[in-house]
């Protein structure tokens, strides 16, 4: 599957107004250490990690087993307690930006078209979705449900209004979508990237998305002439230098992945791609550290080159009594 280009969107301030209505990495790494074992109460809990890996042509990996896998939890070795690698159910929250900048430059028509694509690749046995919306609050239109219609058959019409809080909706999101039952469950956002009004910023959201384990998806929808390398673009990716916040920093920090849309056949690639990932990700439970707070996390496959892992960057561990 041929891979969108990468590009970093600058968080900038546009307020427009409107109206919406709805109807109804590798094998080469520095050594790292055993930390000292301890003996805890019972009943102490642990980690969940998912984990995508592809190759060095962005094909997705299938074939690992829980030997090929290392975890590294703030520089020692953690021994993997559970594998779970297959096919299963998705549940996927689609969150759709309906603020006032998805106004320009047909982005929402991109986006609506988006949604229908997304839908078009679950399944009627066993997947879940939810819809989401959000311009200056998150609104939930519909819930989880199998019933897979009830979003279809929403009418997305009318313009969109309001200033955009991207970094709160997604937040906010992340936690419902951690709350199902489904090995294999993500968050997939789709918005022009421009964020407003938020409270929060991506570090911040980025943690609490990492912390419950649920990767993040974004489908950027832009103009042909806003696509940093597109054939038509006028605007050129800002460089690794730039001191912005980008969206695919935070959906890195997640475990996702981004994408970028002006066209059709970009959408449905990227929702190609999504799945291809989101259906066949690895599952990896360990135990977590005596020391409470924050604790960077990195999992990486051994023995094997040129591969490279999306996993979330890190997780909150809670203090926890030594037995005495």
């Amino acid at each position: 599957m041929t891979r969108l280009p990468a590009a970093t969107l600058l968080i900038t301030t546009i307020v427009a107004c409107g109206q919406l209505g709805l109807s109804a990495q590798g094998s080469s790494a520095a050594p790292v250490s055993q930390e000292p074992a301890a003996t805890f109460k019972s009943g102490v809990e642990v980690v969940t990690v998912t984990a995508a890996v592809r190759d060095a042509k962005g094909r997705v990996v299938r074939n690992l087993t829980k030997s090929d896998f290392l975890v590294v939890d703030t520089g020692y070795t953690r021994p993997i307690q559970d594998f779970y690698f297959g096919e299963s159910p998705v549940s996927l929250a689609i969150l759709l930006d309906i603020s006032g900048s998805m106004g320009v430059g047909g982005n929402m028509d991109r986006a609506r078209d988006a949604v229908r694509v997304v839908l078009s690749h679950l399944q009627s046995s066993g997947d879940e979705a939810a819809l989401y919306t959000f311009d200056s609050k998150l609104q939930e239109v519909v819930p989880f449900t199998t019933d897979l219609n009830r979003i279809r058959a929403l009418s997305l019409t009318g313009r969109p209004w309001g200033m955009t809080s991207l970094f709160d909706a997604i937040a906010a999101t992340a936690k419902s979508a951690a709350e199902r039952e489904n090995r294999h469950r993500a968050v997939l956002v789709i918005t022009d990237g421009v964020d407003t009004a938020s409270r929060m910023k991506a570090p911040e959201v980025s943690g609490i998305a990492s912390s419950i384990d649920v990767p993040v998806y974004l489908l950027a929808v832009v103009n042909p002439l806003d696509h940093p390398g597109g054939e038509q673009s006028v605007v050129e990716a800002a460089g690794e230098n730039a001191k912005v916040v980008t969206l695919a920093d935070l959906a890195r920090w997640t475990g996702g992945d981004m994408r970028i849309s002006s066209m059709p056949q970009h959408t449905v690639a990227a929702v190609d791609d999504l799945f291809g990932e989101l259906r066949y990700q690895y599952l990896i439970t360990f135990e977590p550290g005596q020391v409470p707070g924050w604790h960077p996390l990195e999992i990486r496959v051994l023995r094997k080159k040129d591969l490279v892992v999306h996993a979330r960057g890190g997780y909150m561990a809670a203090a926890r009594s030594l037995v005495r």
